[in-house]
C-alpha cells in the first residue's frame, strides 16, 4: 500500500515520530541506573554479554569455564554495545534495551500510517505504546525479549513495504535472538505468498497456482527461509572461531561418531542446540512468578523483578519494586479489541485485521503447545505492538466516517478520552515501571490484585 504525502505532512510526521521518540527515550534512560545491581535474569544475560565481549563466547565469570546456554547471541551482543560504550554497570548493560525500545515507538507510529493512512490514528498508536508499562520494564532492563520485539516489529515494517530480503533479515535475527522468532518467519512467508496467490487470481491469471509457484515460491522461501538460517549461523561466528565455547571440540571427543563427513564444529553446534531444545522442552521447574499462557492478556500474574523495602521515604515501612506489569486498562482494552477484530475478519476479510491478527497469533499461540513449562507474561512484549495495532484498528473502525463523509465528534472526542484514561492509567503505576521509592502504603494500594503480590 503507497500512501502519497506532501511534504508540509511528511515533515508533520517527521516532527511527530521525533517527539514520540524523544519523550520514550527520557523515560527509558531517566535513572537507569537504577536498581543497583543485576535485576531478575539481567544476572544471566549481562553476564553473558560481558563475556561475548571480552571472549566472543560466554564463559563463567569465575571460573572462565564455558557455560551452557540456551539462547542464540544476537540479543546478548546488543546488550554487549551498551557495555562497550558505558562500561560493565547498569547503565551500560541495560542502554541498548532503552534505544530500541524507544526505537520501536517511532516504528510503531510509522506502521500505522501505513496501515490506516491516518495521523491520529498512527498518532494513537505511539501514545499507546509509550503508555505501556510492560514495555518501559522491558525496556529498562538487560533481558532478551525487547530485541526480540524490536527485530519482529522491524520485519513486519519490512513486510508491509514489500521489502522481502530486509524482512528475512530482519526475522533471522529474531530468531537469533529467542527462538520463538521463527514463527513469524513461517507467518510472513504464508501471508506473502497467500497475498500474491490472492493478487494473481484478481488478475484473472491462468492457473494463478502454477504461476505463483514459477515465479515466487522459491524467492520468497530464499527471503524468508534461507536468509534468516544464514543470519542465525553468523550470529554463532564467536563460537566457531573460539575453541573454548561450551560443546565446541564435542564432535572430536566422539570415538566412533556419526556422521563424521559433517565438519566437526557443525556436528558439535548441532548437538549444542539438540541440549537446548532438550532444556526448552522439559524446563518445568517451578517459580513463584510462572504464569500460564491463558492469563497474560489480562495480566493475572505479572513477573516482580525486583523488590526491596529500603528506609529512605520518610516512613517506617518503604517498598522498592520494579514490576512487569502491563498498563492495565490497555490490556484489557485490547483482549475486547483482539475479539471485535476478529469479527471484522470474519465479516470483510479486510488485509488489515487479517495480518495483525496473525502477527498476535505467532508470537502468542504457540505457547499453549508448553502447558507444563515454566514460561511467564513478560514473554507478551514479543506481540503487544500488534495488540496496540489490534486496538488502533478498532478505532479506525469507530470512526469511520458517515455517509456524509464526516466522522461523528462524540465519537472523535470518546477516542481522545480513551487515549487520556490510558496515560493516566500508566502514570498512576509509573512508580512501580521506574522502580521509585514509595511508601508501602503506597505500594499497597498499587496492588489491585493478590495475584500482583
Amino acid at each position: 500500500m503507497t500512501i502519497l504525502l506532501t511534504p508540509s505532512r511528511r515533515f508533520k510526521d517527521r516532527l511527530t515520530a521525533l517527539g514520540l521518540g524523544v519523550l520514550a527515550l527520557t523515560f527509558r534512560l531517566w535513572h537507569l541506573g537504577t536498581p543497583k545491581g543485576f535485576v531478575f535474569d539481567e544476572v544471566y544475560y549481562a553476564q553473558n554479554a560481558n563475556s561475548l565481549l571480552h571472549h566472543g563466547v560466554e564463559l563463567d565469570p569465575k571460573s572462565a569455564a564455558a557455560q551452557f546456554i540456551v539462547h542464540p547471541p544476537i540479543g546478548k551482543w546488543m546488550i554487549a554495545v551498551g557495555i562497550k560504550l558505558f562500561g560493565y554497570r547498569e547503565f551500560g548493560w541495560r542502554f541498548m534495551g532503552a534505544v530500541v525500545g524507544a526505537a520501536s515507538i517511532v516504528m510503531i507510529f510509522y506502521i500505522a500510517r501505513r496501515l490506516f493512512a491516518n495521523y491520529f490514528l498512527a498518532l494513537a498508536a505511539g501514545i499507546l505504546m509509550s503508555a505501556d508499562g510492560l514495555h518501559l520494564v522491558m525496556s529498562r532492563t538487560a533481558l532478551l525479549d525487547i530485541f526480540l520485539m524490536f527485530f519482529t516489529l522491524l520485519g513486519f515494517l519490512f513486510l508491509l513495504r514489500s521489502q522481502h530480503f530486509a524482512a528475512g533479515i530482519s526475522l533471522g535475527l529474531a530468531a537469533a535472538t529467542k527462538w520463538s522468532g521463527v514463527y513469524y518467519l513461517f507467518a510472513y512467508l504464508g501471508f506473502t505468498l497467500y497475498a500474491e496467490y490472492r493478487l494473481n487470481r484478481a488478475l484473472e491469471l491462468e492457473n494463478p497456482a502454477k504461476v505463483l509457484l514459477r515465479e515466487k515460491v522459491l524467492k520468497r522461501i530464499t527471503q524468508y527461509i534461507l536468509i534468516p538460517i544464514s543470519i542465525y549461523a553468523l550470529s554463532w561466528i564467536g563460537w566457531f572461531f573460539n575453541t573454548s565455547g561450551y560443546d565446541r571440540q564435542w564432535a572430536k571427543e566422539q570415538v566412533h561418531g556419526n556422521f563424521e563427513f559433517i565438519p566437526a564444529s557443525i556436528r558439535s553446534l548441532w548437538h549444542y542446540h539438540a541440549e537446548m531444545w532438550n532444556f526448552h522442552t522439559t524446563l518445568t521447574t517451578s517459580h513463584p512468578y510462572s504464569a500460564n499462557p491463558w492469563s497474560w492478556l489480562i495480566m493475572a500474574r505479572p513477573t516482580s523483578f525486583y523488590y526491596e523495602a529500603p528506609k529512605s521515604c520518610g516512613v517506617p515501612a518503604c517498598a522498592q519494586e520494579v514490576l512487569a506489569l502491563g498498563t492495565p486498562l490497555l490490556w484489557w482494552s485490547g483482549v475486547a479489541a483482539i475479539a471485535v477484530t476478529f469479527g471484522f475478519w470474519v465479516a470483510r476479510r479486510e488485509w488489515q485485521s487479517g495480518l495483525l491478527l496473525l502477527s498476535l497469533a505467532a508470537g502468542y499461540l504457540p505457547w499453549f503447545n508448553w502447558q507444563k513449562r515454566t514460561v511467564f507474561n513478560f514473554y507478551t512484549i514479543a506481540f503487544e505492538p500488534f495488540l496496540i495495532l489490534i486496538i488502533v484498528f478498532c478505532l479506525s473502525k469507530y470512526l469511520e466516517p458517515r455517509k456524509d463523509g464526516l466522522t461523528n465528534k462524540w465519537r472523535r472526542f470518546t477516542s481522545y478520552g480513551f487515549l487520556l484514561v490510558i496515560v493516566v492509567n500508566f502514570l498512576y503505576f509509573l512508580p512501580l515501571y521506574l522502580g521509585s521509592v514509595i511508601t508501602y502504603s503506597h505500594w499497597s494500594s498499587l496492588m489491585w490484585f493478590p495475584s500482583w503480590i
